[in-house]
């Protein structure tokens, strides 16, 4: 980790603002929040608090109250009491970056973890930049094999594009972001784990990863263990990660699970520096930022950078405020389903639940013929399922659900695929055109 020089029009503002001192005291803690009486720092820089006995903390100013300043810790605040020394350091935070991150673990600060050695680093980067101008991003046009049929064939994803995975806890996510970080056509992977269980890390890399996924990938893992500050800044310095892989002219797959866990740091964050809930306990400021992070996904003149986020769902409710704010930022969502997932159907996709903006602009007419067909198929079933498990239909009643009954068998089929089973992007087209005797274009 390294802290970078702010921007020039804000380095001024803060030599400025030494001139009433850059140092002060340490006068109350509360939760979260450090308050100090001084220094005269910046929203977003870092300082440095002198611990009584266990050296240097470092905390980011986080908002100003009644003539204190609010200082959110990067770490264990233990030791910190009042009267100890506060000093802004005239930075942000920064992290190295490099070819050498590839097959390296990363925490929430950008620090190696993995007993690796060092990182070989090339520059640095902050890890909270402004997203792509609008005007500057090139149209989505090509699409980005994940090596999901589910998702390659009926919710088809373009390079630059961002994607939800709605699903409640245990349902599989973890388990389909690997499959993808292994299976995809993109030339790095950034995966974010974000306010994971300790056990989950290791088994995530060693079960659905793998060596081979590994070798392409940057993990960032930030546990729920870290203070909310740390899980805010892992989701940032996963995307910076992404941001200087596109610089250079990659084509990259960012997972992050979970965009949640995210918005209750923030939220955290936000309670504690004295933000009034809005809507079940979330800060105005949680729905300020996630825009902010998603929107630096995307396409730029040099490469791409495709989204993959998962949301988890409280009670499998996919109405609650973050899911529902979230889905009217990203550019589709996956649902998966509990009761797929109790039928021993993985992945769990619920196709008809789940949608893909983009498809249309990625695919040939032939396979988004074919993508419809399966959801007529999947839908008109649904509908009838019982009174055909009754036998209260008779075939010839109805030749839609004749139609749905003939081709359902092979539908599912099609939609279900063991975890380390790669299904080519070319083949599942076809595929998807044989359920309905149309031949691939």
């Amino acid at each position: 980790m390294r802290e970078l020089q702010l921007p020039p029009e804000v380095a001024v503002a803060a030599r400025k603002a030494s001139l009433f001192g850059r140092r002060g005291r340490i006068s109350r803690v509360v939760g979260l929040t450090l308050e100090a009486t001084g220094p005269r720092a910046l929203v977003g820089e870092l300082c440095r608090v002198q611990r009584t006995g266990n050296g240097t903390l470092l905390a980011e100013v986080t908002g100003f109250r009644d003539g204190r300043t609010l200082l959110t810790p990067l770490g264990d605040p233990g030791g910190v009491g009042p009267g100890n020394l506060v000093e802004a350091a005239g930075c942000v935070l920064g992290i190295p970056v490099g070819p050498g991150l590839l097959g390296r673990v990363v925490d929430g600060l950008g620090r190696p973890i993995d007993s690796l050695g060092p990182l070989e680093v090339t520059s640095w980067r902050a890890v909270d930049s402004p997203a792509p101008p609008a005007m500057d991003r090139p149209p989505i046009g090509l699409p980005l094999p994940t090596g999901v049929k589910a998702i390659d064939g009926v919710l088809t994803c373009g390079r630059g594009q961002r994607m939800g995975i709605f699903a409640g806890s245990g349902v599989g996510k973890s388990t389909l972001l690997g499959m993808m970080a292994r299976f995809t056509e993109a030339e790095v992977n950034v995966i974010a784990l974000i306010g994971e269980r300790g056990r989950e890390v290791r088994e995530f890399l060693d079960r659905d990863l793998g060596e081979e996924g590994r070798k392409r990938s940057v993990v960032v893992a930030a546990t729920s263990d870290q203070p909310a500050l740390v899980r805010i800044k892992a989701a940032m310095v996963a995307t910076a990660i992404a941001e200087y892989f596109r610089d250079q002219g990659k084509h990259v797959l960012l997972t992050m699970d979970s965009l949640t866990r995210f918005a209750m740091a923030q939220r955290e964050v936000g309670l504690a520096n004295g933000e009034p809930p809005a809507a079940r306990g979330y800060t105005p400021s949680v729905f300020s930022m996630l825009p902010r992070l998603l929107e630096r996904a995307g396409c730029s003149p040099a490469g791409s950078i495709t989204g993959f986020y998962t949301v988890l769902v409280e009670g499998d409710d996919t109405m609650e405020p973050v899911a529902d704010s979230l889905r009217a930022i990203l550019d589709g969502h996956v649902v998966l389903s509990r009761d797929l997932a109790a039928r021993g159907h993985y992945p769990p996709i619920d196709v008809l639940l789940s949608i893909s903006r983009l498809m249309p602009e990625v695919v040939d007419e032939g396979t988004l013929r074919s993508a419809l067909e399966v959801r007529k198929v999947l839908a008109v079933y649904r509908e009838a399922e019982d009174l055909i498990n009754i036998g209260a239909y008779a075939p010839g009643q109805n030749p839609a659900i004749d139609h749905a009954c003939r081709h359902i068998g092979p539908v599912l089929e099609f939609l279900r695929q063991d975890r380390d089973e790669r299904a080519g992007f070319e083949a599942t087209g076809t595929a998807l055109k044989g359920l309905f005797g149309e031949e691939g274009t």
